[in-house]
């Protein structure tokens, strides 16, 4: 290319420039609506999870806050501290499901290959999979 030639369709041609960005814009607003969707499915997202002798069932959020507990009848036969670690091992069963379904969610909206997703995604597990909200 010669100096002062034109270079048509290149970002320096006027036309050129206003069609690269009006792609950008439709990416921007595409990734927008894609993050907005998977705001929306997380925001909603509920998890059931039950402890593996029927004692005791709970339902948490996306971000793992216990919504509802219900106890089978056989509580009434078994010990408080029975009671208990059912308790914890369906919200730690509730919690794994909450992240795998997370990572589903986050993959099916804003895609695996995204940054942003991969982050949004391990925090997500960080703060749903590590005991107490420790960071280690």
């Amino acid at each position: 290319m010669t100096a002062g030639a034109p270079n048509p369709g290149g970002l320096l041609d006027p036309e050129g420039a206003q069609e690269y960005l009006a792609n950008w814009k439709k990416r921007i607003d595409r990734m927008a609506a894609d993050t907005q969707a998977m705001s929306d499915r997380l925001a909603q997202m509920r998890v059931t999870g039950a402890d593996g002798n029927d004692l005791a069932e709970v339902t948490i959020d996306s971000t793992g806050v216990l919504l509802d507990v219900q106890f089978s009848q056989r509580i009434q036969r078994v010990a408080p501290d029975v009671v208990a670690r059912a308790v914890m091992t369906a919200v730690r069963n509730a919690q794994r499901t909450a992240a795998e379904r997370s990572r589903q969610i986050i993959t099916e909206t804003v895609g695996s290959e995204s940054v942003a997703g991969r982050a949004i995604a391990e925090r997500m597990e960080k703060q749903l999979l590590t005991p107490d909200g420790d960071d280690g």
